[in-house]
């Protein structure tokens, strides 16, 4: 085992910020429940305030907007719903159309079930086909009740960045309603729902750098709104019972603040990225970068090598003390191809790897990487020729 590590896999969990720690320690030293009237319950109110108001400042929008749930896949089981409220009446949504790309939390539809759920394709650059959603919102049956589209805003994969404003006018049209997925994009690339290019917001705490365990949906307005999932007690808002986890949400709040702080050093993040793509290409030739033609995060390469199979490569690397993954981290305990990758019309077999990064990686990892990538593609031509 390698005496240090290299940790580039930022997609599936970002390291937790210094400023997220000790936002945590402090809370945990308010022992009151956040409803209660008392001076120690409003000082752990004011916690979570003022997190509320942090997060709703990285996609800004109104604090009271952003709704706190236990991670990003309640949030969109919670959106994914096909009972919503307006006022005191009732909203009726019939059918969820979702990309084929998607992270599971949504591919699967949520509470609309199988039955109701569309997947729109994507083309091999792993952009929604925008004819084919415009097709089927176009059929959609309006008596039944109306459409909800939900698309990534990234790919936890690829990287791949959607044109959100051109799906968005293409679901305004059809009078739907649009979720989007920014769990891979908050604090990568510029979020701001004042745009109006989407009705609701998907974030996770611990891909910002935040704790684990703590995500939130966000609300351009809260003129229309879901059929709670949790229900009980009236925390936030009556949108989603239970008494709130404090240190998580108070995490989550510093996360979000020095998230909007990083996005000013986004340029060195790619200048990185594109230095490890460089080395990737030199040693392989043959290498095949995924939606390198479409707009990415500044952060992310999913790539794959002929001959290099990519759980056996993975657990080289991580011996080697390289912490990469091959896929989505929601999948890699499952034998298979990238249904990202099929949904783009790879074939491939052998799999691919994916690196993700984050503002403090350092040149030192990225040239860890390669070194063991060398050694990786030294036993595949040491093989390639004693057959």
């Amino acid at each position: 085992m390698a005496a240090s590590r290299a940790y580039l896999d930022h997609n599936a969990s970002a390291p937790l910020l210094p400023g997220a720690r000790e936002a945590m320690v402090a809370a945990l030293d308010i022992t009151a429940n956040p409803s209660s009237v008392h001076s120690e319950g409003r000082a752990a109110r004011r916690i979570i305030e003022d997190a509320r108001r942090e997060i709703a400042a990285l996609v800004n929008t109104k604090p009271e907007h952003v709704v706190f749930t236990s991670g990003a896949t309640e949030a969109a089981t919670t959106l994914l719903t096909p009972d919503w409220q307006m006022g005191r009446g009732a909203v009726r949504l019939s059918k969820a159309y979702v990309s084929v790309a998607d992270h599971p939390c949504l591919l699967n539809g949520g509470r609309f079930g199988a039955e109701r759920t569309i997947h729109i394709g994507v083309d091999g650059d792993g952009i929604t086909d925008l004819d084919a959603l415009r097709q089927a919102l176009a059929a959609h049956d309006k008596a039944e009740g109306l459409p909800l589209v939900a698309i990534h805003v990234a790919n936890n994969e690829t990287g791949v960045i959607q044109p959100l404003g051109k799906i968005a006018e293409i679901v305004k049209a059809a009078g739907g309603v649009f979720v989007v997925d920014a769990v891979q994009a908050a604090g990568r690339i510029p979020l701001d729902l004042a745009t109006g290019y989407a009705d609701y917001l998907i974030l996770s705490s611990h891909k910002i750098g935040g704790p684990k365990g703590v995500g939130a949906f966000v609300a351009a307005s809260d003129l229309m709104m879901p059929k709670p999932l949790v229900t009980g007690g009236g925390q936030e808002r009556g949108f989603r019972a239970g008494t709130e986890n404090l240190a998580a949400i108070a995490g989550f709040g510093a996360a979000a603040r020095e998230a909007k702080i990083a996005l000013a050093g986004i340029d060195q993040v790619r200048a990185l990225r594109d230095s490890l793509e460089a080395s990737i290409l030199s040693l392989a030739p043959d290498a095949e970068i995924f939606g390198r033609r479409s707009e990415r995060l500044a952060n992310t390469i999913f790539f794959a090598i002929p001959g290099v199979k990519s759980e056996t490569s993975q657990i080289a690397f991580d011996l080697a003390g390289v912490a990469l993954s091959a896929g989505s981290a929601c999948s890699s305990g499952k034998v298979g191809p990238s249904h990202v990758l099929k949904a783009m019309g790879h074939d491939n077999p052998e799999g691919a790897l994916r690196v993700s990064i984050g503002p403090a990686t350092t040149q030192a990892e990225i040239e860890q990487f390669t070194a063991v990538l060398a050694g990786i593609l030294a036993r595949r031509a040491e093989k390639t020729k004693a057959a």
